[in-house]
């Protein structure tokens, strides 16, 4: 995609192509300051499925640095790029209106407000499958909206379709004050369970707020002590031995790994999830993991449960978009409280 420095005249901008502002990405590295930076490129077009968003707000979140890394080296094989990055940024949540719609879109119109999953959506403009996109809750601003498509889908399909959680269930969340653990909080107290949070010291309060009946604070305590058992323990972002994680559960209890760091360029962490998958047949414990579905459906399952008032997005931090290789350092150093959101 040709790009136009922000420095040469609009008019000569305007000329060729209608243009707009946006995060450019040459190539893959794991630094934000290094690969990404701010020009003015041209404007996308809706074509068949797809839906041109004017984008109000974008989330930031450990899924962005991995696109924007291109690590581990399998995330390249999604669809990303295999030897540099197939799109110009590697934002994808979004919240905004309705720009245009292509030949095949039906049901949305332009104006309309919508949130959910795109493709480059650090910029002014991005385009997005009608598939992957709601109607905005009613009760929540773009930058709130920005911060819940993938964390949130990611939060619902581990504690509904995965841990299976019902009603009266024990559920342990570790990684309970990041992007999808505090989402799966939240929807898990919404059916019915016991939840248990653990966290760092400094997150202690921010857990207790979302809901969570009792918080372990990871510094201090030891997360499976041996004494307290759980039916559903959903592990996000964690690094923890199988042998550790199954002590804490029931006999029958399920683990969820939500997702994984460290682990080098080609696993990433995903051997532990690969083990617990081998492992899972010849116990009673159920160990499972998987891939986020982006879905419509399952977006208009998270707007009813955040216009019920049972979930409500928190947001650390919000950036302009010139400031997005900031915003993608600030996440990725772990202090993280939420989301992080960027304005555009």
């Amino acid at each position: 995609m040709k790009t136009t420095q922000l420095d040469q005249p609009r008019d000569t901008v305007a000329a060729a192509v209608e243009a707009m502002k946006s995060i450019v990405q040459d190539a893959y590295g794991p630094s934000p300051e290094d690969v990404l930076r701010l020009e003015e490129i041209e404007k996308p077009v809706a074509r068949g499925d797809q839906v041109l968003v004017r984008v109000k707000a974008t989330g930031v979140g450990r899924d962005t640095w991995h696109v924007m890394a291109g690590l581990p080296y399998p995330i390249r094989l999604a669809g990303f790029g295999l030897r540099r990055p197939k799109y110009p940024n590697p934002g994808r949540n979004l919240a905004g209106t309705v720009e245009a719609v292509g030949s095949d879109v039906t049901g949305l119109e332009p104006g309309e407000e919508v949130f959910g999953i795109g493709n480059a959506s650090l910029a002014e403009y991005a385009c997005a499958p009608a598939a992957k996109l709601a109607p905005k809750p009613t009760n929540l601003s773009f930058e709130e909206a920005a911060a819940v498509p993938v964390s949130g889908l990611t939060a619902l399909q581990a504690v509904r379709d995965h841990g299976h959680v019902q009603a009266g269930h024990k559920v342990m969340v570790i990684g309970a004050s990041g992007g999808v653990g505090s989402f799966a909080v939240q929807i898990a107290k919404a059916f019915g369970a016991e939840v248990t949070g653990v966290c760092s010291t400094a997150k202690v309060d921010m857990v207790e707020a979302l809901g969570a009946d009792h918080v372990i604070d990871y510094t201090k305590d030891d997360v499976t002590d041996g004494e307290h058992r759980y039916d559903v323990i959903l592990d996000i972002g964690g690094n923890r031995r199988l042998s550790h994680l199954r002590s804490g559960l029931t006999a029958r209890g399920t683990l969820a790994i939500v997702g994984g760091e460290g682990g080098g360029r080609w696993l990433g962490g995903s051997d532990r999830q690969l083990r617990a998958l081998m492992l899972s047949p010849f116990v009673g414990q159920k160990l499972t993991t998987f891939v986020c579905s982006e879905n419509e459906k399952d977006l208009f399952g998270l707007t009813a449960l955040i216009e019920g008032g049972k979930v409500t997005p928190v947001i650390d931090r919000t950036y302009q978009l010139s400031e997005a290789a900031a915003a993608i350092r600030y996440m990725q150093e772990g202090n993280t409280r939420g989301k992080v959101v960027i304005n555009v």
